[in-house]
């Protein structure tokens, strides 16, 4: 019999659920079974392509920043409240399922305690690592704990601060999600997109935008909060499960630099305005950063003012789309997933 793979995933935002769908299918279609594990409140699980383990919500009451705040703290961990019922019925959940199917790798995407807590268990991890700086105890123990690392991005992006026995240890997988869209041809519009991870967008700093550039139709997909006049020209469609038949006709695409808006734009070779979000060890900045540098995107910090708009979008559109194409592999999933599969023979 086969031996599985658990794939841990994390809360936030929703690309980490759509790196871990898409790789579990590319997985078994290798015919290595995989279990999917998290805290899937937020997530609709309805289509996933494998098991499902829902995991206790470990989260403290009120505003979670991935801290505990406790002096006390091991430096090894990031979040290790203690007293918390929720976080002792996710471990020994875990613990469970590895005592109960003996699996040939967790997947770690991501937690650091997940990590530690594999190596414990005595079971082989891969743990993703995102960018940004993390060289932090808790990163860096992560990562020796780790079988191997793996990079959901192109080595290209990578930057920062990084040991080079980290970068050893990791397998560049190159942005993984689903297969672009069907092509179609452009018609001029600006699509705006705002993920699960972030604040979302504001009805009036939105108008602003689109009226300042009234020549050309403004889509907006994902939440936007307050109320107010709208221009004719700024169609906000909500939260859309699949953002890449509306990025299809898109002339320009604006957003975070979330790794599922950058791996669809990537592989539509969309021409792009990277507005990257706050977010923790800078991922967003250090992504945003490299696109930048190889002439992939174009960068702003934070949202515009309404006088910034007409500059930045006649930018934006002369963009060459080449390069930010140029970084998607048409066989990154196969190639990951393949190389996921050698290591669990090892």
């Amino acid at each position: 019999m086969t031996r599985g793979i658990g794939y841990y995933v994390h809360h936030q935002g929703a690309g980490h659920w759509q790196r871990a769908t898409a790789l579990a299918r590319a997985l078994r279609a290798l015919g290595r079974p995989c279990t999917l594990m998290g805290t899937f409140s937020e997530i609709d699980t309805a289509g996933a392509p494998c098991p499902v383990l829902d995991l206790p919500d470990d989260r403290m009451i009120g505003a979670f920043d991935g801290q505990d705040g406790s002096g006390s703290r091991p430096e090894a961990f990031h979040y290790a409240p203690l007293n918390h019922a929720g976080l002792r019925a996710r471990m020994g959940r875990i613990a469970a399922w590895a005592a109960e199917t003996h699996p040939a790798l967790l997947i770690v995407d991501v937690s650091c305690e997940v990590a530690l807590f594999a190596r414990l268990l005595s079971v082989p991890s891969l743990v993703v690592r995102l960018s940004g700086t993390r060289t932090d105890t808790p990163h860096l123990e992560a990562f020796r704990a780790a079988s191997r690392l793996l990079a959901p991005f192109p080595e290209a992006l990578d930057g920062g601060d990084v040991p080079d026995w980290v970068r050893e240890k990791t397998y560049f997988a190159g942005f993984l999600g689903t297969e672009a869209a069907a092509a179609a041809p452009e018609d001029g519009r600006i699509v705006v997109v705002f993920g699960r991870g972030g604040e979302g967008g504001t009805l009036a700093r939105l108008a602003e935008a689109a009226v300042a550039v009234p020549e050309r139709d403004w889509h907006v997909l994902g939440p936007v909060t307050g109320d107010g006049p709208t221009p004719g020209n700024l169609h906000c469609h909500g939260w859309v499960g699949d953002v890449r038949p509306h990025l299809a006709p898109a002339a320009l695409v604006i957003g975070g630099a979330g790794d599922g808006l950058v791996t669809a734009v990537a592989a539509q070779g969309k021409r792009f305005l990277c507005l990257p979000e706050p977010r923790a060890y800078g991922e967003q900045a250090a992504k945003a950063e490299g696109l930048a540098r190889l002439g992939a995107a174009l960068v702003h910090p934070g949202w515009p003012e309404a006088a910034a708009w007409p500059g930045l979008v006649a930018r934006g559109l002369a963009l060459d789309p080449a390069r930010i194409a140029g970084l998607a592999e048409p066989d990154a999933l196969a190639r990951t997933a393949a190389a996921i599969e050698a290591l669990c023979r090892d």
